[in-house]
């Protein structure tokens, strides 16, 4: 188990749920904080922003959203004052390119990974935490 806290943050609950379970099983992280609003998630991690044991060591993030979608979850995740690198992986059913390019250009992303997401993909995302470097898509 490499991860503490891991985020999810997407409106679907069954979405949530399925991915939570997948985490279970495959022992990603010991808890998951679950959010089905982006706004909600943001107000924990600036709460939480001097706490780096409070905060989470990935966050795994949709990106259609209703009132806050991904991208302005990461514009603003982007402007807080957190001293700890949280990867972030960009879970979605999006197969858009121009979607797959934005995401590039966030240094906090590290992944966009299609849905369903499987154990293998998910394997894959433990393995790239703490790297720096933007991956191939999976």
């Amino acid at each position: 188990m490499k991860n503490k806290i891991t985020y999810i943050i997407d409106d679907d609950q069954l979405s949530v749920k399925l991915v939570s379970m997948l985490i279970i099983k495959n022992e990603f992280c010991e808890t998951i904080n679950p959010f089905f609003s982006p706004q909600i998630a943001l107000e924990e991690l600036k709460k939480n922003c001097t706490e780096n044991k409070n905060l989470p060591d990935a966050i795994l993030l949709d990106l259609n959203m209703p009132v806050m979608d991904g991208w302005q979850f990461l514009d603003e995740f982007n402007d807080l004052s957190i001293k700890k690198e949280i990867p972030i992986f960009i879970i979605t059913s999006s197969i858009d390119p121009v979607d797959i390019e934005m995401s590039k250009k966030y240094k906090m992303v590290k992944s966009y990974i299609m849905k369903p997401i499987n154990a293998e993909k998910l394997q894959a995302a433990s393995i790239l935490i703490g790297k720096k470097q933007f991956p191939d898509q999976q």
